[in-house]
């Protein structure tokens, strides 16, 4: 072979491996730090009456982003339609960090579903499914789901 023909080849190599490193450092990146987690929320819905702009405070959060305190407000009042809580959310967790989803509950079973599509702050981008179920203590409802966060490149 050639020495040219070698270098070139010698070069394409070393890009390769170069861009398959780069392209598996991202998948790592974000199904570990930032995509398709497991997360676990618990929250607390004293304060939450039913009506329009009633909240309830997140008691604890597998995400270091949503921490303990943090506030979800409800925009519609429940039992439009009735027998359901079907109400856009907004999930306060403070200095600007807010998502915004959206909430729906069967009154009844106390069982329901909640999507985040996009946030402020560091919330930017934050996507997330949960699956509601009611407290088992009376006090203490759950979410429990995934997320993810996505790039603005890639809206």
């Amino acid at each position: 072979m050639k020495p040219k023909a070698r270098i070139m080849g010698l070069v394409t190599a070393v890009t390769a491996l170069t861009l398959a490193g780069i392209c598996l450092t991202r998948l790592s990146a974000s199904s570990d730090d930032q995509g398709g987690a497991r997360i676990h929320i618990t929250k607390e819905c004293s304060q939450y009456t039913g009506a329009a702009g009633s909240f309830c405070t997140i008691t604890s959060s597998s995400l270091p982003l949503i921490g303990a305190g943090s506030i979800v407000f409800y925009d519609q009042p429940a039992g439009i339609p009735k027998g359901l809580l079907d109400s856009n959310v907004v999930l306060d967790a403070g200095n600007g960090n807010r998502a915004l989803g959206r909430c729906t509950l069967d009154l009844t079973s106390g069982l329901g579903r909640c999507t985040f599509s996009d946030g402020t702050g560091d919330l930017r981008g934050f996507q997330a499914r949960f699956d509601v179920t009611p407290p088992t203590d009376g006090v203490h409802w759950h979410w429990d789901g995934t997320y993810s966060f996505v790039s603005d490149s890639d809206r």
